[in-house]
């Protein structure tokens, strides 16, 4: 396997869940897949910074003795606002190397200052939208994404969307399973809609304690369009209906019916994203029956038909 190196840089004032956020993924991921990401963080003379919530970090080195990364990160915080110009012309000169840039927050500034961001669909911190957009007039500033993804350059919205990056990029690099993983470590959603006004992401149920129990989160998971009444979940559970419905409900926090409704919900929003599957078969295999069926359950919990979220929301080719 190909490691991959992983450079974060790091500066007075950066935001620290910046910095740890994707670099947790990256090592819940090298954890589940050894040897897939070496992660190295560096600051421009290798000396410690301290971050804007006032921890200091102790970085592996400097920039200037930095090898070429396979992905380049750089985060965002109070320290981006006016960017060391040492950072800028290190980014200037070394970012063009990288395989991949990446920038979390408002890291993509320092970014656009050494002119790596021209004539690219980026976001930033919606606070920041604008700023970016006025500064720097030949970058295509969308507003609205958690994160975006134009060829090799991906930048992310605020703070915590730099996770959901991070697990997008481990998907790509290692697949479904282990981002999956690394996901329900971090008790996140693997993938979380891409539009921060109008949907909020919220935690996954908690994972039952008993194994019939987490056997049956899981089989609903792999076949959201099979049998999920609760007759049926209960048998395979091996308990009685009433007993699997007020069992199912104390250890996951929510009803066997409104897990099953977000499984079914989760499962066609990633196809609709994904795929260039017809809204009939997406309602099909998500298991709504009809899409009129699917299309109330968008309607109602996310406030968009089907075909609007896709238009929204499906990726557009990398140019």
């Amino acid at each position: 396997m190909t490691q991959r190196t992983v450079l974060v840089t790091v500066f007075d004032g950066v935001q620290s869940l910046d910095v740890t956020g994707p670099v947790e993924v990256f090592a819940g991921a090298h954890r589940h897949t050894p040897g897939s990401y070496r992660i190295r963080t560096a600051s421009v003379d290798g000396g410690p910074v301290r971050t804007s919530s006032g921890l200091t970090l102790v970085p592996d080195g400097s920039l200037a003795d930095a090898v070429d990364p396979h992905t380049l990160l750089v985060p965002g915080g109070e320290g981006t606002r006016d960017p060391d110009p040492r950072l800028v012309e290190w980014l200037r000169a070394h970012g063009p190397r990288a395989r991949r840039l990446v920038s979390v927050c408002t890291g993509a500034i320092p970014l656009a200052r050494a002119g790596l961001l021209d004539g690219r669909r980026v976001t930033t911190h919606w606070a920041y939208c604008d700023k970016l957009a006025r500064d720097h007039p030949a970058v295509r500033v969308d507003p609205d994404p958690i994160f975006v993804r134009d060829g090799h350059v991906a930048t992310s919205a605020g703070v915590t969307a730099g996770i959901d990056l991070a697990l997008a990029l481990v998907e790509e690099d290692l697949g479904r399973e282990a981002a999956l993983t690394v996901a329900r470590h971090l008790v996140v959603f693997l993938r979380r809609p891409g539009n921060q006004a109008q949907f909020s992401a919220q935690l996954a149920a908690q994972t039952a304690r008993r194994e019939p129990l987490r056997d049956v989160q899981q089989w609903i998971t792999e076949h959201p369009d099979g049998d999920l009444g609760v007759e049926a979940l209960a048998a395979r559970a091996a308990l009685s209906p009433r007993h699997f419905a007020r069992a199912f409900q104390a250890e996951t926090g929510m009803t066997p019916g409104r897990y099953v409704d977000r499984v079914r919900l989760e499962h066609a929003r990633r196809l609709l994203e994904d795929t260039t599957d017809g809204v009939e078969q997406v309602a099909r295999a998500s298991g709504y029956g009809t899409p009129e069926a699917m299309r109330r359950a968008f309607l109602r919990t996310l406030g968009a038909s089907p075909a609007e979220y896709r238009r929204r929301f499906h990726p557009a080719p990398a140019t």
